[in-house]
């Protein structure tokens, strides 16, 4: 029998988890590469044969999407898997468009392919948009599961920077284990605000390894998602994230629009900050594409790590990255907060040196403000080199969800933007443990 071939495209997350859900050891398909996009430093790369399984002794070769159409010629693909999220579905359909006139066959893997089933409750948080405020519900749903007495084990979606056969089920307990791995700051935001309240994070790249670990010293799962994406694990609760400044990507964005079908309850964030219309806009979008999902609203509570007067001061802006670059935020919690509390922010465009040149180029959508990248030592290096050439400044702020202060030898003082969920009513809490009560009653 002739093995289908396929090419999966991808950014370093979903595209590996499809691959292992449904093609790895399986004999109709040969997988010739995986393309990279999105995310710098992905293609180029191997997934390595200890994890690809035995029918890829010599692993796959990963190649930067602008090459497909020459792949899919040269390796006489049949299929192409679209594996990525975040991105429109005018963007979905042009890269089918390039994929059906090279001749092959595009595809979209569904959950009942991909989604791992836990005997332990899973409750997921997924969202419209990344940036939506998915890190803050997260956190809050942890701290109610575990006042309740509940052992709460955080599973975070994949970031496959480094070496992947180290990363392959990753745990991490406390701070301190961050240096155990060599991770970016995107890994950092995600997994050190979880740590700092007291949770274990479960991470990697192959995730029935990660979730077999988390299931050992958990009594509830919590997907903690990534971008937009929909879980790899089959949720007992969905909760969706909406952000109302995005309100129109609801039923516009891959694959956020079925994180909406799909839920149970639809969170409205950012209800403290966002203009009214907007709001009562999402809520109603909301309703039409899901009738039946139970729809809540919550603030965002932006404090600094400790109290200073900002009024009248010329500050710098730091963003958690992925919020601000592909998700098309052109500002986050330390802008709000700036303006706010009457800073005056200063426009470090002008500054900018290396990686960070092109970032402003690419995103024309940003504001006053610096992404937080840090997907490679260089970058790092880049961003202390941005940050130490803007001249007269008072103080910086930083809303990346990581301290990178403790990373970057910066001359002037970074001042630490915290921000946390605001359930008014208490509304969602109550709502999350009802719904968690009748799970296990089923599920034990």
């Amino acid at each position: 029998m002739k093995r289908k071939r396929v090419i999966i495209m991808g950014a370093g997350g979903r595209d590996f988890h499809n691959f292992n859900m449904v093609y790895r050891d399986n004999p109709e398909y040969e997988v010739v590469a995986f393309t990279a996009t999105q995310i710098p430093y992905q293609e180029d790369r191997i997934y390595p044969p200890e994890l690809a399984g035995k029918l890829y002794p010599n692993g796959i070769p990963i190649y930067s999407e602008e090459l497909l159409p020459k792949l899919i010629k040269e390796y006489n693909v049949d299929e192409v898997v679209f594996s990525y999220s975040d991105v429109s579905h005018v963007y979905v359909m042009n890269r089918a468009s390039i994929v059906n006139s090279a001749g092959a066959t595009f595809k979209l893997l569904g959950p009942n392919e991909t989604f791992l089933k836990s005997s332990k409750p899973v409750v997921s948080v997924t969202a419209i948009r990344t940036g939506s405020g998915k890190s803050p519900v997260s956190r809050y749903i942890a701290k109610i599961l575990s006042e309740e007495g509940f052992k709460v084990g955080v599973i975070r979606h994949p970031m496959a920077y480094g070496d992947l056969i180290i990363r392959r089920s990753m745990v991490f307990r406390e701070v301190e284990d961050l240096d155990k791995y060599d991770l970016t700051i995107e890994e950092k935001e995600d997994i050190e605000p979880h740590l700092l309240k007291g949770f274990t994070v479960y991470i990697g790249v192959d995730y029935a390894d990660v979730l077999e670990e988390a299931e050992k010293g958990s009594d509830v799962i919590l997907w903690d998602g990534g971008n937009n994406d929909y879980p790899f694990i089959e949720p007992d609760i969905a909760f969706v994230v909406v952000d109302p400044y995005r309100w129109r990507h609801i039923d516009t964005y891959y694959p956020g629009e079925i994180n909406v079908r799909m839920a149970d309850a639809a969170i409205i964030t950012k209800i403290n900050t966002a203009p009214k219309e907007d709001i009562e806009n999402a809520i109603a979008k909301v309703k039409e594409v899901n009738p039946d999902v139970e729809i809540f609203k919550a603030g965002i509570r932006y404090a600094p790590e400790k109290e200073v007067d900002i009024r009248g001061k010329k500050v710098v802006v730091i963003e958690d990255g992925p919020t601000t670059t592909h998700g098309d935020m052109g500002f986050g919690a330390a802008y709000l907060y700036a303006k706010e509390n009457g800073a005056e922010i200063i426009d470090p465009k002008p500054y900018a040196v290396g990686s960070y040149k092109e970032v402003y180029r690419k995103y024309g959508h940003l504001k006053e403000v610096i992404p937080a990248l840090g997907y490679s030592k260089e970058q790092m290096e880049e961003l202390t080199r941005f940050l130490n050439n803007i001249p007269d400044i008072d103080l910086i702020l930083s809303a990346s969800p990581t301290k990178i202060s403790r990373y970057l030898n910066i001359e002037k003082e970074i001042i630490q933007i915290y921000y946390e969920l605001e359930d008014p009513e208490g509304a969602i809490k109550n709502y999350l443990l009802d719904r968690i009560r009748r799970v296990l009653e089923v599920k034990t």
